[in-house]
């Protein structure tokens, strides 16, 4: 599962650099450790209005990515709790996630996300290549606000020591056509993850007496 993660300003620099438009960026985008509950700031694929002055009577809307805030984790069936992740292998097939990953695609950026192992240390997971991590997700209008989650899928051989999930993690050049395109979509739900860095915030200490 996803249960945290951490954005911090080089994740706020980079999310606003994919977007390249300052009219469609947050203006004070969450830093920090990201709860389910909380705000973050996410990419979607809304349509762009152009301004209206500039735009000719027969010009199409462009498509592109935007930087919007959210809240993380869709309302449980009579309000208890949150439903924060996603099976990747599963999505599609459940009625309460379908439409929304058919045409409500979008993109969490992140520094790094944690886990506990088994003795409840907390983990950190990140790229080794990147200092940004891009996770799949996708957002759902509730009552009157709309709410992100976190695709889930099979841990890969760098986080199943600790966990059995990890988020559905795109590469940069992927995150156009998660968003817009259907077949990448399908393929990517499957789609084999890299392998990650971890390290541990605290490590407990046994100590051996001869």
């Amino acid at each position: 599962m996803c249960g945290r993660f951490y954005a911090d300003d080089t994740t706020v620099r980079e999310a606003e650099r994919i977007v390249q438009n300052v009219q469609l960026q947050i203006q004070n985008m969450r830093t920090g450790d990201i709860y389910p509950s909380q705000n973050a700031g996410i990419l979607t694929g809304r349509i762009r209005q152009k301004n209206v002055q500039t735009q000719g009577a027969a010009e199409k809307p462009a498509q592109g990515l935007c930087l919007e805030e959210m809240h993380w984790g869709f309302p449980r069936y009579q309000k208890k709790g949150l439903l924060i992740n996603a099976r990747a292998e599963t999505a599609l097939e459940r009625k309460m996630f379908c439409d929304s990953l058919l045409h409500r695609r979008c993109v969490i950026p992140a520094g790094h996300f944690y886990e506990w192992d088994c003795d409840k240390n907390k983990v950190i997971f990140y790229r080794e290549d990147s200092q940004v991590l891009y996770l799949a997700g996708f957002f759902q209008r509730f009552q009157e606000e709309e709410r992100f989650i976190i695709l889930t899928a099979q841990a890969n051989a760098s986080v199943s020591p600790v966990h059995d999930r990890m988020p559905l993690i795109l590469e940069k050049a992927e995150l156009h056509d998660w968003v817009f395109d259907n077949r990448f979509m399908e393929y990517a739900l499957h789609k084999t993850l890299p392998e990650l860095g971890r390290k541990q915030e605290y490590e407990q200490q046994c100590l051996v007496f001869d």
